[in-house]
């Protein structure tokens, strides 16, 4: 496995800095670099927020979700955050669980039309039919371009998918040889400056609810919960911290990008922010919540079993019972010391 980025969290500890029932515990984390949901690591690394939770993080990085996932067989990581569609994958094929939700990013999986084909298409998406339409198949990105399919009433039978990488794909309409694509963030904004592409549909205006995934290792969950847990509450605590330092959040999301090799704009960053809800502990909580039924995350996660399973990716939707496990979070919200960490701001 190759790792892309890596930061070992060694700031020795001062006596007394952390409790004493938390003592440093290594923990393997992996994410994909240059996303959104994954600048906490980066901000909880930055910060120093690792140490304060009795954890020595070590990051690995994937380029997609599916080597992520697969990855985990060989215990390469302990937890981690990836999409949904790969968070569904690795529940049905190697047992994974979700644990959490990092942001709902269905503002931010869209189909894009090239600019002198968009008031033409926007009047009337019929006119799609018989078109190519560039897209990462098997993604949340496909999720969400056929759920605007549907609400257009126009069959998958009705277009040309075209299965390509995020950035050929970005490279195919700016040297004008696609016209429609389906793409997610940061990649749309990058459309939009570079083709001058527009937005034809999102995931969002669809009503194809696409969350991202907090995830671990079944095996490292059962015999480590406090660990996990404690992760999980140095994550909210980031999230918690980004929310009140919008200035220096900005900063850090740049380098961030930077280093995962992907340029933002203000403008592009300033969306990032606007159209990507995430989720505080109290929240959490309330989305995994089924004391009166199937939960919000079993909902979405659901939804999105079933979309892989119709395209073929999975043979059967898993149980979400089975794999989307809130005993994790709940037990950040029960102990006290780990509450106080996963809401501080700073």
């Amino acid at each position: 496995m190759k790792h892309l980025w890596r930061l070992l969290a060694l700031t020795p500890l001062m006596v007394g800095a952390v409790p004493q029932a938390m003592a440093q515990t290594p923990i393997k984390v992996s994410y994909q670099p240059a996303l959104y949901w994954a600048l906490p690591y980066y901000v909880a690394t930055e910060n120093k927020f690792w140490a304060d939770a009795g954890l020595t993080p070590e990051f690995s990085t994937f380029p997609a979700g599916a080597p992520q996932v697969a990855a985990a067989q060989a215990k390469a990581w302990d937890v981690g955050g990836t999409g949904s569609v790969p968070a569904v994958l690795g529940a049905a094929r190697f047992g994974l669980v979700t644990i959490g939700i990092t942001n709902d990013e269905s503002k931010a999986n869209v189909l894009m039309v090239r600019a002198d084909k968009f008031e033409a298409a926007k009047k009337d998406p019929t006119i799609i039919k018989g078109q190519k339409i560039l897209l990462t198949t098997n993604s949340t990105g496909d999720y969400s371009v056929q759920a605007c399919l549907k609400k257009w009433g126009i069959a998958k039978a009705d277009v040309q998918l075209v299965n390509l990488g995020q950035a050929q794909i970005i490279s195919a309409v700016s040297s004008n040889n696609g016209d429609f694509a389906g793409v997610w963030a940061p990649n749309n904004y990058t459309l939009a400056e570079k083709a001058n592409a527009k937005l034809l549909c999102s995931g969002h205006e669809a009503g194809a609810i696409v969350p991202g995934a907090l995830i671990a290792r079944p095996d490292f969950a059962k015999e480590n919960p406090d660990a996990v847990a404690r992760y999980l509450a140095v994550y909210l605590r980031a999230w918690a911290w980004i929310g009140a330092h919008p200035k220096e959040a900005r900063a850090m999301m740049k380098r961030f990008y930077a280093q995962g090799g992907v340029e933002i704009s203000d403008a592009g960053m300033e969306s990032e922010f606007a159209d990507r809800p995430v989720f505080g502990l109290d929240a959490q909580i309330r989305i995994l919540d089924r004391s009166k039924g199937k939960s919000d995350v079993d909902t979405w996660l659901g939804n999105i079993g079933a979309f892989m399973q119709s395209v073929g990716t999975i043979p059967a939707v898993p149980d979400t019972k089975g794999f989307i496990d809130d005993a994790f979070m709940k037990r950040v919200a029960a102990d006290p010391k780990l509450r106080a960490i996963a809401t501080k701001a700073d």
